[in-house]
């Protein structure tokens, strides 16, 4: 194999690899390309000219992720393995990409492909996934669970909450899901390279729109507004595993534990649509054997940090959670996100990549218990409770 096919090879890979390009780039990328032939084809300066620039701003693009991605040392570890001299690579300096034109060399100081540059030693590493203000990362993050009389909040230094499970690939059903930032963490255990990276596991999930009628949704929000009183301080569970420990660096908001008719309400629409959603999941049909269910209440400043919800032994048989957003119009509050993380197989740790959902009233997000996600910080400025952003949330067991 020859230095040219290695690295024709390499770019192919690269095109493919969705930690750099995205399908709807890819497919938007092709549907340029595509149209620039089809307008310019009387003008071949004119489409060399389009070509060029695509080129150009592509390349950029995909030389930057793919060096920050996959590290400086990629292209030598590819040589080595193929046993390529460094003689027939010496005048390799870009990647060439199959699907569109070679970019343009790039000037001195711009973002160089793969191969090209080691990064620096103790050159600053990418960022990791956004965490809500107050938020401390833990080793070990909790789940949700059932309430006992709340204790007094953990001081600083305690224990953290306990482990999680990497989350599975997405297939969206009803709405697109938002993608989020992909910032993904070059790997400080090996040289990371295309061959040996693990596999990204995309976090699942299934959206519905307009879930119960109108009434019923104005009936839940009264419901809600009428019962202030009643909801108590969001728990987690502990290391320890007890199941109403509070940590405000961890989780903060409020719940409320009867639902009145409304569990019945939304339990039967639940279980009239779950085996649609679970082929769309690509999970077996299971006999649900418990039923958790609360309305959780996020004004100013609640959030809730990344977690897995069957990560204790006592919820492991947690299989589904469901989310459903509800609140008044026009929404009177900001941020309160729902993120789905990605993570890499093996790993429990989120990769930088999220799906991100931005509460919609009426609307409900199923996805697997083992998936990491967060809620990130909302901003309710008249910080009044019926502002709040609600959710009747809860989880199906197995």
């Amino acid at each position: 194999m020859t230095a040219k096919q290695v690295l024709d090879a390499f770019s192919e890979t690269l095109m493919q690899d969705e930690r750099i390009l995205s399908p709807r780039e890819r497919e938007l990328l092709m549907n340029i390309l595509q149209n620039s032939r089809a307008v310019s084809n009387s003008n071949p300066e004119t489409q060399s000219a389009v070509n060029a620039t695509i080129a150009r701003s592509v390349g950029e693009t995909v030389a930057q992720r793919a060096f920050t991605l996959l590290g400086g040392s990629i292209v030598e570890q590819i040589l080595a393995g193929s046993r390529i001299s460094s003689e027939e690579t010496s005048a390799a300096t870009t990647i060439p990409y199959n699907a569109v034109p070679a970019p343009a060399p790039q000037p001195p100081g711009a973002p160089q492909p793969p191969g090209v540059k080691r990064p620096s030693p103790g050159a600053p590493q990418p960022p990791q996934g956004p965490h809500p203000p107050g938020h401390r990362p833990s080793p070990q993050p909790p789940a949700h669970g059932p309430m006992k009389d709340p204790p007094a909040p953990q001081p600083p230094g305690a224990p953290q909450p306990p482990g999680v499970h990497a989350p599975r690939s997405v297939q969206p059903l009803s709405v697109p899901v938002q993608q989020g930032n992909h910032q993904s963490q070059q790997d400080s255990h090996s040289g990371v390279g295309v061959l040996d990276a693990p596999a990204i596991e995309r976090a699942q999930c299934v959206v519905l729109d307009e879930f119960l009628a109108p009434q019923e949704l104005d009936e839940l929000v009264n419901y809600a507004l009428e019962h202030e009183a009643e909801f108590q301080n969001s728990a987690v569970v502990s290391p320890s595993g007890d199941l109403g420990a509070i940590d405000y660096s961890h989780r903060r908001s409020r719940v409320l534990m009867d639902l009145g008719k409304h569990e019945q309400i939304i339990l039967e629409r639940i279980r009239g649509v779950l085996p649609r959603v679970l082929e769309q999941l690509g999970i077996e049909e299971f006999s649900i054997t418990q039923v958790e269910a609360q309305i959780t209440a996020s004004n100013d400043g609640d959030f809730f940090g990344a977690h897995c919800d069957d990560s204790q032994e006592m919820i492991a048989s947690r299989r589904m959670t469901f989310v459903y957003f509800f609140h008044r119009e026009p929404r009177p509050f900001e941020g309160g996100e729902l993120r789905l993380h990605d993570s890499r197989k093996g790993e429990h740790e989120g990769t930088g990549s999220y799906q991100r959902i931005v509460p919609q009233s009426n609307q409900i997000v199923f996805f697997p218990c083992s998936v990491l996600h967060e809620i990130t910080a909302v901003e309710c400025r008249s910080q009044v409770f019926a502002d709040s952003r609600f959710t009747l949330n809860g989880w199906l067991h197995n």
